[in-house]
């Protein structure tokens, strides 16, 4: 028996060893003309296909005209990374930011992937924003707290400039707003330079700093890698170990449970140590509520704003300003309930979607980046999803909508905010930020401060996703199979929802740690209660 485990464990890591090799040197060799020009193929019909509306800012015609050219253009044998530099700005025409095109990254044996899991990149512990043309350090999570402020010059030997040039090229809005760009770069930046960079050890940095320049190399090092004690121990002390009585093991133990259903609900990042979503009172008397919500991601989001607003109505707050800069997106139910304790009246908040098939689900699951249990699963309970697709969705004019259970009529909640609302927006409110957003200023729900939203004001193709993989380049596609339309339009279509007042913050705010867009908020609900 131990033989045939021993043996059957072998079996396992070399066929993981021999996979990953084969992997990766598919996506690091050249690809002939023909299997690239197949690619570009696979690629465009996937979208028509899948997509709802496709050409929405972009006609047939010229859609049509981009991808017969990149054929044209691959005239050469090209590496995996060479040929995602080609596609991804033609995807970027099509002007829909949920259309997305992932690089893939090396895989790794069993081995090497448990000893990578062991390791960070300490590149990765610095955040970033971009304004006014530079690349700004604005925080680190370690202790070399000097960096922030900095001005990123060079990484290796490449110009900033050239760098960012380079990135901008793979990112696209929704439309045809540019304020997503600066804004997500700057939250992203390391993510989209390491998107070819596969593993990299080590990276050289030049930064700028009060007209010096000056030079930090970066390493993968161990997490568990603790900092050297400068303190010698003495060896004749011993450390006493205070020995808890029963009643202080239980209160321990409670308040580390409150702690962890606190966390769970607020949505705690650990590596980041913040909370997807948290509520504090702010202003000269702490009486504005501040509502700082970074995605609408999971979590037990009824329970969640039921406690929210419940605290808000306790300590009587008149004004409550809800931040959504820099908030992705996320969840549909979640914007939905929120809205519905600052709603007025009754709303519908979004229209039927415009799909592509009866069974959007099925297609999602069936993709063939969709993991053989799940294509088990959905195969099994087939006949529900068919069923249950096919009562959702309705044809009209000759397309397919699917109903949401947002499209119904939806009564405000009983202890409805009835103050004043302001919302901060950026760039990089994206996606249902936008959803949210529309339906805030469309009902003269709420003040906008900030900047163009990245996401469209009048709809958006998301809902659910199909994730494809170019079968020669191993290049993922993100297609979204739903469109999330709101009631609510603004003519010309095509651009974000722009604030009631326009502030942007400067490379000064930031390195002084000023918030411009929250300050003019306290300071208007100063002057009014004067």
């Amino acid at each position: 028996m131990k033989k045939l485990l021993l043996l059957f464990t072998l079996t396992i890591l070399l066929a993981s060893c021999s996979s990953a090799e084969k992997f990766n040197q598919q996506i690091t060799s050249l690809h002939s003309v023909e299997s690239l020009q197949n690619d570009v193929d696979k690629t465009y019909t996937q979208l028509k296909r899948n997509h709802p509306n496709l050409h929405l800012y972009i006609s047939e015609e010229r859609l049509d005209f981009k991808f017969d050219s990149l054929k044209q253009t691959i005239n050469k044998p090209l590496t995996t990374y060479a040929f995602y530099t080609k596609l991804g700005p033609v995807i970027g025409s099509i002007r829909q930011g949920h259309i997305i095109v992932f690089a893939p990254k090396k895989h790794l044996n069993r081995k090497d992937y448990k000893a990578f899991l062991k390791k960070k990149f300490t590149f990765n512990d610095l955040d970033f924003d971009y304004l006014e043309g530079t690349l700004l350090v604005t925080n680190i999570r370690s202790k070399d707290s000097f960096l922030i402020g900095s001005e990123v010059v060079k990484i290796e030997d490449e110009e900033i400039s050239d760098v960012i040039a380079k990135i901008k090229r793979q990112i696209t809005s929704d439309g045809y707003n540019t304020t997503l760009q600066d804004r997500i770069l700057g939250k992203r930046f390391a993510a989209y330079y390491n998107s070819d960079k596969y593993f990299i050890d080590s990276l050289q940095v030049t930064f700028k700093k009060e007209d010096s320049l000056f030079q930090k190399v970066f390493n993968r090092v161990n997490k568990e890698e603790k900092k050297k004690d400068t303190i010698q121990n003495d060896s004749i002390k011993k450390e006493v170990v205070v020995k808890l009585t029963k009643e202080q093991r239980k209160e321990k133990k409670q308040k580390a449970k409150i702690e962890r259903k606190h966390n769970v609900l607020y949505g705690y990042n650990k590596t980041r140590d913040e909370y997807i979503r948290d509520i504090d009172f702010i202003g000269k008397d702490s009486s504005v509520a501040y509502m700082k919500i970074r995605g609408f991601m999971g979590g037990d989001i009824k329970k969640f704003y039921k406690e929210v607003f419940k605290e808000i109505d306790s300590v009587k707050a008149e004004n409550l300003v809800i931040d959504l800069r820099d908030n992705g997106g996320g969840s549909l139910a979640e914007i939905a309930e929120l809205y519905s304790y600052l709603a007025d009246e009754p709303f519908q908040f979004l229209k039927a979607g415009e799909v592509n098939s009866r069974v959007p689900f099925l297609k999602m699951a069936m993709s063939n980046t969709s993991s053989t249990g799940l294509k088990i699963f959905v195969g099994v309970f087939s006949p529900v999803i068919v069923v249950y697709n096919w009562l959702k969705t309705k044809k009209e004019d000759g397309k397919l909508y699917y109903k949401f259970k947002q499209s119904k009529l939806a009564e405000p909640k009983e202890n409805n905010f009835k103050g004043d609302v302001y919302v901060l927006i950026n760039g990089h409110s994206f996606s249902a930020s936008s959803v949210l957003s529309n339906q805030l200023q469309a009902n003269k729900r709420a003040v906008f401060v900030g900047e163009e939203t990245g996401g469209a004001y009048n709809s958006t193709v998301a809902g659910i996703f199909k994730v494809y993989e170019l079968p020669e380049t191993k290049l993922k596609i993100r297609i979204g199979l739903m469109e999330l339309e709101t009631p609510h339009k603004l003519e010309p279509g095509g651009y974000g929802v722009k604030p009631d007042h326009v502030i942007l913050p400067t490379i000064k705010d930031r390195r002084e740690n000023k918030d411009p867009e929250l300050n003019w908020i306290l300071n208007t609900i100063e002057s009014k209660k004067e």
